[in-house]
């Protein structure tokens, strides 16, 4: 695991200096703490510069980047894992291939050399990297099919930019940055910045299952991978993806054998390592799942790491307990408090744009956690959005259901009524999810999910904005970002498009980029078996019910591995990995609110109208609301400004203080 960054110019006018390619590098130092290396060449027509810092895990005393082919006209930069690696140096070298070490990197720039964009065909991994060939005159860029590993760029005349992190080109002078009005828009509306887009005019992401090409002044961007989810055919828009899906044998007992053998091996390929490994272990079914295959494979107990909390409501380390001892591993515990939040500014830092996700902060903890006894830790990421986990999805069938009925059923149903004698259900029980159900009930099914999932929704947007930021967004519309998502998603039932569009969008905008830079913060590698891209592609072609049955999601996943989970595991209710926000802004963390969100500086930004946001903060700590989502996103917000925007330079490190 490691940080990539870069440059192509074909104007020495706007050449980064080797200088600035080296504080490019320097800033991703977190990512890859074990090595450094550069590569800048100013040539006739163009010049080109390449940075990596280097988390090594395979292969530790080769494998050094950039590295380069024999003849030099080949530079990789590569941030992340090739698990099939073995395999296909395998096939290589019965091609007559020689390898000069025994890296998944040396693979990847063969691969390449031999199959160019066809490369990505084969690889089974998670990646972004970065191909100089200088030959061809062409950078050549990619990213993994579920969007574990990150790419941000910046594309200007005569000059394209690129890197792990937004910092790291923040680092080049004279780089501008002017906050977008619609990315905080799409910030407020997600808790996160959603790809393409970037919290900064003028930078973007590669998308998942994407790669570009920069070449002779021009770009472009194409997809090359996309599940069917549910569909033998990909849809129009994936005509250029070449990967065909995992055929799926059309029994359920058939189903659940198969699955059990891909994730399996799934395990064994990331068990692959050099250094020491261990496991989340959240004492949920994924998590659990993970752990328990894992350890069939090891001869010694896996070390495996939990997060708790004070508040119960929010604690499962209990069940964590559970499995770790039916499992038999070696179990670590550690217990987050509010005065964990005293790391505030490394969060803000770290994550580089505003990202409200607040379960980052006991991400981060058990990463370090984590990370002083292994390297690589395997994790449950991505069981709940291919297998139908979340509760959401049972409210998506049940909106179906009520979309059936007759209109004058409907029509009692979606009455405001229901909203008025709901008014005081503002806590987090099951009559404000009801209040909340109820609220949407009237739109199509589409933008009632939309709605569901957001932190503010639009009326809300709109009552906190300003007129003048309200004009800056020019008829942008944060909600049309995830029905677009939609249209990407073959059209089958709607629960099964839904958790596609949860794959393709809430999965790598939020849980893996909150994983990737809570691991990579501590130089810890984290790999997630469930996301091999084969799994992805069985589980979008299951019915619906094959996943979920009743109240029950993951029915499969329950079936395929009961042998491996407690049984108060299997029984017990979703609790998600939640954070007590809610309780620590009305006692411990409420000066924090005053002191950030009220300040000065915070209400003359001109973004938001300061009565709305005093009257969010009056409204959560006296307990008449929970706003405590919404809080949360405004803290995160305002401290990234005062981080990423204020001071002339962009720190090469967290500050102590946002204050």
């Amino acid at each position: 695991m490691c940080g990539i960054t870069g440059a192509l110019w074909t104007d020495p006018e706007v050449a980064v200096s080797e200088d600035e390619l080296q504080r490019t590098t320097d800033a991703l130092a977190h990512r890859g703490p074990d090595a450094s290396g550069t590569h800048w060449h100013q040539g006739a027509s163009q010049g080109v510069a390449l940075g990596h810092r280097r988390l090594s895990i395979i292969d530790l005393e080769q494998g050094q980047q950039p590295m380069s082919n024999e003849d030099g006209s080949l530079q990789l930069v590569f941030n992340g894992e090739i698990y099939n690696y073995r395999e296909i140096r395998e096939t290589l070298l019965a091609q007559g291939v020689q390898f000069r070490t025994s890296s998944d990197t040396e693979v990847l720039l063969r691969l390449y050399e031999h199959k160019q964009e066809k490369c990505l065909d084969d690889l089974q991994g998670m990646f972004a990297f970065a191909i100089w060939d200088q030959s061809r005159n062409k950078l050549f860029l990619a990213r993994d099919r579920i969007g574990q590993k990150p790419l941000v760029y910046r594309k200007e005349a005569h000059r394209f930019l690129f890197a792990s992190e937004l910092k790291s080109l923040l680092q080049i002078h004279n780089l501008p940055r002017k906050v977008s009005p619609q990315a905080i828009d799409l910030f407020l509306t997600y808790q996160y910045v959603p790809h393409p887009y970037s919290i900064l005019e003028g930078f973007q992401k590669l998308p998942p299952a994407h790669y570009a090409i920069w070449q002779d002044d021009n770009f472009h961007v194409q997809r090359y991978w996309s599940p069917s989810l549910g569909n033998e055919h990909s849809s129009p828009q994936d005509e250029q993806a070449h990967t065909a899906p995992v055929p799926v044998v059309k029994s359920y007992d058939g189903a659940v054998q198969q699955l059990r053998d891909l994730l399996s091996d799934a395990v064994r390929l990331r068990l692959r390592s050099d250094v020491p490994l261990g496991a989340f272990l959240s004492g949920g079914i994924d998590s659990t799942i993970i752990t328990g295959l894992m350890q069939q494979e090891m001869s010694r107990p896996v070390e495996s790491f939990s997060i708790g909390f004070d508040v119960a409501r929010y604690d499962e380390t209990s069940f964590a307990r559970e499995a770790a001892r039916k499992i038999g591993t070696q179990h670590h515990e550690h217990i987050v408090s509010p005065s964990s939040l005293e790391s505030l500014p490394k969060l803000i830092w770290h994550y580089d744009e505003p990202f409200a996700d607040s379960s980052a902060i006991p991400t981060m903890a058990l990463c370090e956690v984590t990370s002083e006894a292994v390297k690589v830790a395997l994790t449950g990421d991505g069981g709940d959005e291919l297998f139908a986990g979340y509760d959401r999805y049972r409210a998506v069938r049940l909106g179906e259901k009520i979309d059936s009925l007759p209109k004058p059923l409907r029509k009692i149903l979606t009455s405001k009524i229901w909203q008025k004698l709901l008014a005081s259900a503002n806590r987090k029980t099951i009559l404000r999810r009801i209040k909340r159900f109820l609220a949407s009930i009237s739109l199509d099914p589409r933008s009632r999910y939309q709605q569901w999932i957001t932190i503010f929704q639009t009326e809300q947007r709109n009552q906190l904005y300003t007129n003048e930021f309200r004009e800056s967004l020019q008829g942008a519309q944060a909600d049309s970002w995830l029905l677009g998502v939609y249209d990407q998603v073959p059209n089958t039932d709607i629960v099964t498009q839904t958790t596609g569009v949860d794959l393709l969008a809430y999965l790598p905008c939020d849980i893996l980029t909150k994983v990737d830079i809570a691991s990579m913060s501590v130089g810890l590698e984290c790999r997630s078996p469930f996301l091999d891209h084969r799994i992805a592609e069985f589980a979008s072609q299951l019915p619906i019910s094959y996943k979920l049955k009743g109240k029950i999601g993951k029915r499969i996943l329950r079936d395929a591995f009961r042998d491996l989970i407690p049984e108060s595991i299997l029984t017990r209710p979703k609790m998600g990995f939640g954070v007590p926000v809610d309780h620590w802004f009305r006692n411990e963390l409420k000066p924090l609110l005053h002191d950030v969100l009220l300040s000065d500086l915070a209400l003359s930004r001109g973004h938001f109208l300061p009565q709305a946001v005093r009257d969010l903060v009056e409204q959560h700590v006296s307990g008449r609301a929970d706003h405590s989502a919404r809080l949360w996103a405004l803290l995160v917000l305002e401290a990234w400004q005062r981080m990423f925007i204020d001071p002339e330079t962009i720190p090469v490190q967290a500050p102590e203080s946002i204050l």
